[in-house]
C-alpha cells in the first residue's frame, strides 16, 4: 500500500487545527500536530507558553523527526500539520520532496489580531509568512487553499483540495467530536480552546479587524508573501 504523504504548512492561528481534526475524521487517515515544535524551541530558544512540556513530549532532534514523517504507516493517508516558522535554518528540509506540500494562508491581519491574544509582542517571524513563501517556492507542483474559503464553503474546498492531493472525498471531514482529537500536542490546552469547543468549521468571517500600528506594520510586511501565494489558490 502507498500511503499519501500530506504536509499541511501553515502559520499559527490559521484554521490549522481545524484542518488537522477535519482530517482526523476520515477514516483512513493519521495526523500528527506541529511534529517540529520541539525542536524549533530547542534549536532557537525561543520562549513560548508550555515550554518545558512541549520539550519533554517530543523529540527535538530535527533528523529524527523528519524520517518520522517519510516511514512507512499503516494508514493509506498521513497528514501532517506543520508549522512553516518551525523551520529554522538547519532544520531538515530534503524529506519535503518526498511528501505532498500544501500551504494553507490567512490574511495577516486576522493572524495578528488572533496570535496577540495569546501570545504578546509578535513579530514578523513568529507569524510565518516570509518562512511559508520560501518553502512554497522550494515545493514541487504545491498546492494553495485559503482559509477564508474554507470557511465560505467547508465542503466545496474540501472537496477540491482532496482532489488536488489525489485522494477520495471523504463526507466525515465536516464534522469532528467536540473535546479535542487524541493526537493533539501537549500544548493543546494553552492554544485550541476555540476549536475544541467546535464540531466543524465556523462560518464566514466579517470585515478584516483594525490593527494598532505596531501589528499593521507587521501585516504590511507579510502581505506581499500571502499575495503571491494566493495568485495559485485552489478556486471552485
Amino acid at each position: 500500500m502507498t500511503t499519501k504523504r500530506i504536509a499541511m504548512w501553515s502559520g499559527p492561528r490559521n484554521l490549522s487545527t481545524a484542518m488537522m481534526y477535519s482530517f482526523g475524521a476520515r477514516s483512513d487517515c493519521r495526523v500528527v500536530d506541529e511534529p517540529f515544535y520541539a525542536a524549533y524551541l530547542h534549536a532557537t530558544g525561543i520562549e513560548h507558553p508550555m515550554q518545558q512540556e512541549i520539550l519533554a513530549a517530543q523529540s527535538t532532534d530535527g533528523n529524527k523527526v523528519a524520517k518520522s514523517l517519510v516511514s512507512p504507516v499503516s494508514e493509506p493517508v498521513f497528514y501532517q500539520k506543520h508549522m512553516a516558522h518551525h523551520m529554522v535554518d538547519g532544520m531538515p528540509r530534503d524529506w519535503i520532496s518526498q511528501v505532498t506540500n500544501v500551504f494553507l494562508i490567512r490574511h495577516p491581519a486576522r493572524v495578528l489580531a488572533s496570535y496577540a491574544q495569546k501570545r504578546e509582542g509578535p513579530s514578523l517571524s513568529d507569524i510565518g509568512f516570509v518562512q511559508q513563501a520560501a518553502l512554497f517556492d522550494q515545493a514541487h507542483a504545491p498546492i494553495v487553499i485559503d482559509s477564508a474559503d474554507i470557511r465560505d464553503n467547508p465542503e466545496g474546498m474540501l472537496r477540491a483540495l482532496c482532489d488536488a492531493i489525489g485522494i477520495d472525498w471523504d463526507a466525515g471531514m465536516l464534522n469532528w467530536p467536540a473535546g479535542g482529537h487524541r493526537d493533539d500536542g501537549v500544548w493543546a490546552s494553552h492554544w485550541y480552546n476555540a476549536v475544541h469547543r467546535s464540531t466543524g468549521f465556523a462560518g464566514p468571517e466579517g470585515l478584516l479587524p483594525k490593527l494598532p500600528p505596531e501589528y499593521q506594520d507587521i501585516a504590511d510586511a507579510a502581505m506581499p508573501c500571502y499575495t503571491r501565494m494566493a495568485k495559485q489558490k485552489l478556486r471552485i
